[in-house]
């Protein structure tokens, strides 16, 4: 962990792990990357639009028996609609991603495209359309094209693994199968990445420290 001023305004940032060089200011939204050469500012955060999430940066849970925290989000959007994506830092540094979109949630990790072993997927990475429908085999498991659209970053905030500035552009696919299994490639130019999960249920995070939202009773174990 390591806590610096921020180069633009001078308030303390924290920077948790050596894999999330990117960090959201909170008090003044400047994106700043981490180098060996110390902070730099790289653009400015839009502020992010009001929405019903219960999840917050701070939000502490456990998913396969392994605890958690929320420490950065992304915020999607498309044509007909927007999604976030929460960074959850885990235990031992590992982090992965929980995507809300439509009251559902999904828990998903990095993994090598390789491993995948997917011919589908590999045409898809070097620039191909994505058909939804199509089926794509990954361990044996048949997993469908759900969606494939390009979509825009909105804004950001916390700790991230990227930079991710408002209007930045990317293809995103959505893979899921009838076992509750969600895996996604996103693509841009001539780079792709892949992350492999499952679906979950809210309750089944018991997360701790939600977002109080007007109208909505917060469940026991928030």
């Amino acid at each position: 962990m390591l806590t610096l001023p921020c180069p633009n305004c001078g308030a303390p940032v924290t920077f948790r792990s050596p894999a999330l060089p990117n960090r959201v200011c909170g008090h003044c939204r400047s994106m700043l990357v981490r180098s060996d050469g110390g902070v730099g500012i790289v653009g400015i955060e839009a502020a992010l639009p009001f929405d019903v999430s219960p999840i917050q940066l701070g939000t502490r849970g456990r998913f396969d028996r392994r605890a958690f925290e929320v420490i950065g989000r992304v915020r999607w959007s498309w044509d007909d609609g927007s999604w976030n994506e929460w960074l959850c830092l885990f235990e031992g540094g590992v982090h992965g991603w929980l995507g809300e979109a439509m009251g559902d949630f999904m828990m998903t990790f990095e993994r090598p495209l390789a491993d995948a072993g997917s011919a589908e997927l590999d045409r898809i990475a070097r620039g191909s359309p994505a058909i939804p429908g199509r089926k794509v085999e990954l361990d044996g498991e048949e997993l469908t094209i759900a969606d494939a659209r390009e979509v825009a970053c909105i804004a950001a905030e916390g700790e991230l693994p990227f930079t991710a500035l408002p209007d930045w552009r990317i293809y995103s696919v959505d893979l899921k199968a009838a076992s509750g299994r969600a895996a996604s490639l996103q693509r841009e130019g001539d780079e792709a990445w892949f992350y492999d999960g499952r679906y979950v249920k809210l309750a089944e995070l018991a997360p701790t420290g939600l977002r109080a939202i007007e109208g909505w009773q917060m469940p026991r174990y928030g």
